[in-house]
Parts: C-alpha cells; sequence; structure tokens
C-alpha cells in the first residue's frame, strides 16, 4: 500500500490540504478579526439581506467580507443619522434653550426628529 504524503497542494483549485488520520483537510484559513461593532444599522442591514438579498448575504459569508461590510455601513449610517438629527434640530429650533423653557416640547420634538431621521437612514441606506 502506499504511503500518504503529510501535505498536498491541488494546483486546480490553489488549496493545500494536511493529512488527518485517512482524510485530508484543507488549510483554510478564517479572515483576520474585525473588532468594530456592526451595530443596530448593520444589524438591521443583515436581517434585510437574510430577506431580500441572499445572493449578497452568501457572497459576503463566503468571502468572508460579511462582518467589515456591515461594520462599515454602521458608521456610514451613524455619521450620517447625526448629521439629519443635527440639521433638522437646527431648521426646527430645537434648542438648549427651548430645554429649558420647556422640557416636554423639547422632549416631543427631539423624539420627532429622531423617528424621521431614523427612517430616513432605513430608507436611504439599510433597505437598499
Amino acid at each position: 500500500m502506499q504511503e500518504l504524503k503529510a501535505k498536498i497542494y491541488d494546483e486546480t483549485n490553489g488549496i493545500s490540504y494536511t493529512l488527518m488520520g485517512n482524510y485530508y483537510i484543507p488549510d483554510v484559513e478564517l479572515p483576520e478579526d474585525d473588532d468594530r461593532p456592526i451595530g443596530k444599522w448593520g444589524r438591521m442591514h443583515r436581517t434585510y439581506l437574510e430577506e431580500h438579498n441572499t445572493l449578497l448575504l452568501n457572497h459576503l459569508v463566503l468571502s468572508g467580507r460579511l462582518h467589515s461590510y456591515l461594520a462599515d455601513l454602521n458608521e456610514q449610517a451613524q455619521d450620517r443619522y447625526r448629521c439629519i438629527v443635527h440639521q433638522m434640530m437646527e431648521a426646527e429650533g430645537v434648542t438648549g434653550d427651548l430645554k429649558r423653557r420647556s422640557q416636554w416640547d423639547w422632549i416631543q420634538s427631539m423624539n420627532s426628529i429622531v423617528s424621521r431621521a431614523e427612517e430616513i437612514i432605513k430608507s436611504e441606506m439599510i433597505n437598499t
């Protein structure tokens, strides 16, 4: 019987294999860890991909780029969200002075602004 080599390389697919018992196991490495959080927007977009674009989701998973893709999207969405909230606050006159004069009016205005800003982000970046 022929002795099996400890390591082999398959030129057709470019993968090295290591002998484990009677089987060759591919030498596949996971991509480097990305410590950035996926966050609220990244999780929402992943759910959208699971429901509406499984082809892209599978491609990102198989290529090892899903986490960095979602982390990038989360950062971009968070920056855009802050910008929209700030612009709406200026346009509608929601300031610290309003907060001192009437906290209830300030809370109502901010809740409205936050809700509208979230809907804008969802339509522009998450559900696309």
